[in-house]
């Protein structure tokens, strides 16, 4: 008999140092908001990861430690059940974060003053990184279609991509939860190959697409991808892991593939802790049911929050991610500054999100809302948002007559 995992107990992590819920105080400037900003799930991480770590605490020596022998193996079994990619196990190595292997890419690849090519909106830290490491950042950004989704401009692309180094694809796209097609990642491919630039593909939610929607490595588009593509992939969104960190990079290239591993492993990049193999192992030998029963929570959120803002908040129009559990909330109907939608969100309905702004080019008017949390905590937020939208209304109309 199938087990029936749970996802509509709420958890209070507050008190835990969660991210999500202990540094709202500090971020938001108010610790009491209903939290939907952090991109991780407030479901129970699953048992089966749980217990693989309990066993492990049950030994007394926490030691050096070598690499499980069914570390490689279960991450080229997932990726190849998943997604059809069959990886070897030379062109995998641990990576201590992917945000962090952006970084480490960059300091290998480029070097100060190096053009960047980043695609927003788009998960910020792509452009922080980048500047914060003395690259230019240089904007390819997204078109807005007429159904609120977003196609790449490659045209754009081409004429931008003469002298840039590296770019820097989220695929799954976050914030939008766009699945890129094949056509468009072999164009991009073939701009990037011509011009010399490596591209570093973000496949941290690759594992979570939706509504019948699926992924498609860049690195498997084309022979032009492969031979530039460096990708990070990670267990931790799925199975709802992020303080462990246990993410990875595949580079199939050799050429890449020395010059980035061979510098990791110089400086000690590429060994993980004694916890993170044994999660991966986990989550990809036991999580598959759980997998799929959460993306049906995940699936069914997301319908709630689009009959519920089509009912009671029509100005907020909701895109329906094709992948992940982040919903990007289009705004702009209420007519709202950058200031006073955060306002609304904010101080009027008691709500931490992420805001558009902060995802850069075209951002403008959106939050992003994360559904990986119970139905309850979801209906208590939207009910508060519905309950600001409308003293909003209310006082407009005021103002009018």
């Amino acid at each position: 008999m199938t087990r029936k995992y749970d996802f509509d107990t709420e958890i209070e992590r507050r008190g835990s140092g969660a991210l999500k819920t202990d540094a709202l105080g500090e971020r938001y400037g108010r610790p009491d908001l209903i939290p939907l900003w952090v991109a991780d799930m407030d479901f129970a991480t699953p048992d089966f990861i749980i217990d693989a770590l309990r066993r492990r605490l049950d030994h007394p020596v926490l030691g050096y430690t070598i690499e499980p022998a069914d570390y490689r193996p279960a991450i080229i079994d997932w990726v190849r059940r998943r997604h059809g990619w069959e990886l070897k196990p030379e062109w995998l190595t641990y990576i201590p974060g992917i945000v962090k292997g952006i970084a480490m890419v960059m300091n290998v690849f480029t070097k100060p003053g190096d053009k960047v090519i980043v695609q927003p909106p788009v998960y910020h830290p792509f452009s922080i990184v980048s500047r914060l490491n003395g690259r230019e950042v240089v904007e390819n950004p997204l078109v807005k279609l007429p159904d609120g989704g977003y196609a790449m401009d490659l045209e754009h692309l081409e004429k931008i991509a003469p002298g840039c180094k590296l770019l820097i694809l989220s695929n799954p796209h976050n914030p939008a939860g766009i699945v890129w097609d094949a056509e468009t990642l072999r164009r991009l491919a073939d701009i990037c190959k011509r011009n010399g630039i490596v591209v570093i593909s973000d496949e941290i939610h690759s594992d979570m697409t939706l509504f019948g929607h699926k992924h498609v490595p860049f690195a498997t588009v084309s022979p032009e991808a492969e031979s530039i593509s460096i990708t990070f992939g990670a267990p931790s969104k799925t199975f709802n892991i992020a303080g462990v960190v246990s993410s990875y990079a595949v580079v199939s290239d050799p050429e890449l593939r020395s010059r980035f591993y061979n510098w990791l492993e110089a400086n000690e990049f590429s060994d993980p802790d004694i916890f993170a193999p044994i999660a991966t192992i986990a989550a990809y030998r036991k999580g598959e049911e759980w997998r799929v029963q959460m993306l049906e929570y995940i699936e069914d959120n997301i319908r709630y929050v689009e009959d519920y803002c089509s009912r009671y908040i029509p100005e907020i129009k909701p895109l329906r991610p094709q992948a992940s559990f982040l919903v990007w909330m289009d705004c702009r109907e209420l007519g709202l500054d950058h200031d006073g939608l955060n306002a609304l969100f904010v101080d009027k309905a008691g709500l931490a999100l992420n805001d558009g702004e902060m995802f850069g080019h075209g951002g403008e008017g959106y939050m992003r809302l994360n559904v990986g949390c119970p139905r309850a905590t979801l209906t208590k937020a939207l009910d508060s948002l519905r309950d600001a939208v409308k003293e909003y209304r209310q006082q407009s109309a005021d103002g009018k007559k």
